[in-house]
């Protein structure tokens, strides 16, 4: 189980609870079917509005809608409006009514073998990524995180490419020395950047802006859409496409919380998930071009540079976490050369 205690937890996160309980219930008026009310189910994440995130989650819902003659409601909460990714995880656990989108390496806390689907460089492409999805050992994961109270809802929901921006040029892991890099309050992501020889500097994306202008960051990464959500580029103008790490991110509910949903309406949320997803995917594709363009234009440099020396210096992330299963990684790499 996770080292925090539920006790503490539920004091600390008490008001989150009740925000999200009071979300339901804001919503017993919507239209309803029969005379029937309709199912609501809360959707939170933490991207802006008019990220591929956000887009995807809003065509969730109105195909939620559609194939459930309107007695399937999602709520949007964009920007981390009901709390923070690790609270709202935490919410989800205890039985509240949110899904929620996180990655594998903030699950790594409950089932540690879970942040080897963040590791960089592990694939290259992120069909690769989905058929990890599909196999027993990914089965084995998804029943040791029932066990923690957590349920997979969707496993196909691209995040993105993460690439680093930087105020100087970086060309090499040389250039990453003593660089102080914003990076998400997690193992996976620190472990990366101090093997790939910079300082990792957690801090919430919100704050990437003013640290770049005080000095207190030399740089941050993320997907493209994200470094320009967050105005990135205003204040850093060199990018280097290290595609350090391709992020497949799952969507994830309280098991208690979907136990108590009606069948029916847990297919309908997970079909629509599948759909919303692909949107999601071609969505991130046309932004990424756009997105490179618009930097271009605002005079942003573009570093193309051989990623062999940061898949090198990357390799050390293998071997940077005693709580993985042995083998792990060999296990994962097998499976990738299956497919």
């Amino acid at each position: 189980m996770h080292s925090i205690k539920r006790g503490i937890l539920f004091c600390l996160l008490a008001a989150c609870s009740l925000l999200i309980a009071g979300c339901g219930e804001n919503i017993s008026s919507a239209s309803s079917k029969d005379g029937e009310e309709p199912i609501v189910i809360n959707i939170a994440h933490g991207n802006n509005p008019n990220e591929p995130i956000a887009l995807m989650a809003e065509k969730w819902k109105e195909l939620a809608a559609e194939k459930s003659d309107g007695m399937l409601e999602l709520n949007i909460y964009p920007s981390s409006q009901l709390g923070s990714e690790k609270d709202v995880v935490e919410q989800a656990i205890m039985g509240n009514n949110v899904v929620i989108f996180t990655g594998y390496d903030f699950l790594m806390d409950y089932v540690p073998d879970a942040g080897i689907l963040t590791a960089p460089y592990l694939t290259d492409d992120f069909d690769e990524l989905i058929n990890l999805t599909t196999t027993d050992w990914f089965a084995d994961l998804e029943n040791q995180l029932n066990e923690e109270n957590i349920e997979i809802i969707n496993t196909t929901t691209i995040y993105g490419e993460r690439h680093l921006m930087t105020v100087r040029p970086v060309n090499t892991p040389e250039d990453l020395k003593g660089k102080k890099i914003r990076v998400p309050n997690n193992s996976m992501y620190i472990n990366t950047f101090e093997a790939l020889g910079a300082s990792p500097t957690p801090m919430p994306l919100s704050d990437t802006y003013t640290g770049l202008q005080q000095g207190l960051i030399d740089g941050a990464e993320n997907p493209l859409p994200v470094l320009a959500g967050s105005k990135t580029n205003e204040v850093a103008k060199h990018l280097t496409l290290t595609g350090h790490t391709k992020i497949l991110s799952p969507w994830i509910a309280g098991t208690e919380f979907m136990n108590t949903l009606p069948e029916e309406t847990v297919d309908i949320l997970k079909e629509t998930g599948i759909e919303a997803a692909e949107y999601g995917r071609e969505v991130l594709g046309e932004l990424n071009e756009q997105v490179l363009e618009d930097f271009v234009d605002q005079g942003v440099e573009i570093h193309e540079v051989d990623l062999e020396p940061f898949r090198e210096k990357a390799e050390a992330v293998y071997t940077s976490f005693p709580g993985w299963s042995d083998g792990l990684y060999e296990t994962v790499k097998s499976l990738l050369e299956e497919n």
